[in-house]
């Protein structure tokens, strides 16, 4: 059966801003070329020393979003949604509709996904790999499907970064909008007493609870569906926070009756342009950050609560 194919071309710098304009017109994600890094970048999660010519010649300084409309919906909706959006925001764009047969999509994106070392220990590595891990690496199996990554976003790495120097075999550890779990999946890898992820979202639930039973977690994690202040009891030694500054900022107030005194709060999915925003946040609750990590203008804080 055919699906209609949405392909928006933007300039590179616009790629996270413009992918999330996009995530909006369907329910089950997108995928994206972005080859601005290539020469850098796929030799770490690829493990190669040459790259194929045809890659090379990639046009590197704009990004392709796929978009796939199921074969019974008029795609022109989600088109005039995005060119209003793309205007509106003055993000220069090109958007066109293919058709294109389901099976080709269902797994195209695939071979964009790799086993990728995180960190000093941790390694990500999708179902459909094989990978033998070094002495003291942890292997963290996912599915991403279409609905979220590998965790390879900066974001996401920098705190599972964290999350090595933070976390070992008594850390009972909180995990604020847990999306697909993978901080709390990392963190029970690592050697975590307990992990508690709390989202929104029930999808995300659903998904974390999934990718914990993949990763023969589930006895070491939980996942409720709900306002952080409504669900979540008790105190923790580390909470995660990968989400946005706005929402961080609102949160802070909470976190210090969920900490435990000695403990830690990893915050991520800043852009750098709000990280003081952040850090302002955090001092205003009596935290002071011990460690800042920055990755491709996003920033990870690591707060404690100042001594007295």
């Amino acid at each position: 059966m055919d699906w209609n194919e949405i392909k928006v071309s933007i300039p590179c710098e616009n790629t996270d801003e413009a992918t999330a304009i996009c995530q909006m017109t369907v329910p089950y994600g997108v995928y994206i070329e972005d080859y601005s890094d290539l020469e850098t970048e796929a030799p770490k999660i690829a493990h190669i020393d040459l790259i194929d010519e045809e890659l090379l010649k990639k046009d590197k300084s704009t990004s392709i979003i796929h978009i796939y409309i199921e074969p019974d919906i008029n795609p022109s909706e989600a088109v005039s949604f995005l060119k209003e959006r793309f205007e509106s925001l003055n993000i220069k764009h090109q958007i066109e509709v293919v058709s294109t047969r389901e099976e080709d999509w269902a797994t195209a994106w695939k071979k964009y996904y790799h086993p990728t070392k995180v960190g000093q220990r941790l390694v990500v590595c999708p179902t459909w790999e094989e990978y033998t891990p070094a002495d003291g690496e942890v292997v963290m199996m996912l599915d991403p499907g279409m609905a979220f990554g590998t965790g390879t976003h900066d974001t996401t790495r920098l705190c599972m970064q964290l999350l090595e120097e933070h976390v070992n075999s008594d850390t009972l550890m909180l995990d604020i909008g847990t999306g697909s779990g993978i901080l709390s999946v990392a963190a029970a890898l690592l050697g975590a007493k307990h992990c508690v992820g709390c989202d929104i979202d029930p999808l995300a639930v659903r998904t974390a609870g999934e990718n914990a039973q993949l990763n023969k977690v589930e006895n070491v994690t939980e996942f409720v569906c709900g306002d952080l202040a409504e669900k979540i009891d008790g105190t923790f030694d580390t909470i995660c926070a990968n989400i946005v500054a706005d929402v961080i900022i609102r949160l802070s107030p909470d976190i210090p009756s969920l900490l435990k005194e000695d403990g830690v709060f990893i915050a991520s999915g800043i852009i750098d342009e709000r990280a003081d925003d952040v850090i302002a946040a955090l001092d205003k609750i009596g935290f002071e950050c011990t460690d800042r990590r920055d990755s491709g203008g996003w920033v990870a804080l690591c707060a404690k609560r100042k001594a007295e």
